[in-house]
């Protein structure tokens, strides 16, 4: 009876332990964890910084250089895991991510309040990297939804410690953009507490950046 009681808690334990390596980019961190994204593409450039009070939620400072919209966000940003599901091999994860603050549109009009709201899904394995992401925006002047999707592969199994790489392919949707599908290849580089992102949006002819470090 002891080995029953057990084994299920072992189970999701190993699955997080296998799996660590290429959970880096979520937003939510373990518990009293911090974390900096930097996002850079043709659309926006961002920078979250947030705390995990638990290993379910964090909350931080975000702000974001819209270049589609002509808007600067300020504002803060919570995350919260709403499900997770562990497998032998495989995790899942659904988060909810709410911001509220203030847009100041460029040019000469002031700063009004404005908000996002967006719900992210993955799942993996050591292999295998699958995500999807809806983003509601309410900005002065513009509310837009716009979806994103990604798939991934690893070329190859690195150990704890040593340098991973993702090959993935990301496809965005913007039902108001100029160009309304896009196509970006990009790699993946994590090792410690670091993760780069560099890609190619084919369409428009963008680059993409990201950068990840969690302390």
């Amino acid at each position: 009876m002891t080995f029953i009681s057990y084994a299920a808690p072992a189970a999701a334990c190993l699955a997080w332990a296998i799996l660590a390596p290429v959970a880096e980019a979520r937003p939510v961190s373990y518990a009293g964890g911090w974390t900096a994204m930097q996002m850079n593409n043709g659309d926006y450039s961002s920078l979250h910084i947030h705390y995990s009070p638990t290993a379910f939620d964090s909350v931080g400072l975000y702000t974001e250089r819209n270049w589609a919209d002509d808007i600067q966000f300020t504002g803060i940003q919570y995350n919260r895991l709403l499900k997770r599901w562990n497998g032998p091999s495989s995790q899942g994860n659904l988060y909810l991510k709410l911001a509220a603050g203030q847009a100041d549109p460029f040019g000469s009009a002031g700063p009004e309040l404005a908000g996002i709201a967006g719900f992210a899904a993955d799942w993996e394995t050591r292999r295998w990297f699958t995500s999807f992401e809806t983003r509601a925006t309410d900005f002065p002047g513009n509310q837009s939804v716009s979806h994103s999707g990604r798939i991934g592969v690893a070329p190859y199994i690195g150990d704890y410690g040593d340098l991973h790489t993702w090959l993935m392919l990301q496809v965005d949707n913007q039902p108001d953009a100029a160009e309304p599908v896009t196509t970006t290849p990009l790699i993946r580089f994590f090792k410690g507490v670091q993760m780069v992102e560099l890609g190619y949006t084919v369409e428009t002819e963008e680059l993409l950046a990201n950068w990840i470090i969690r302390f």
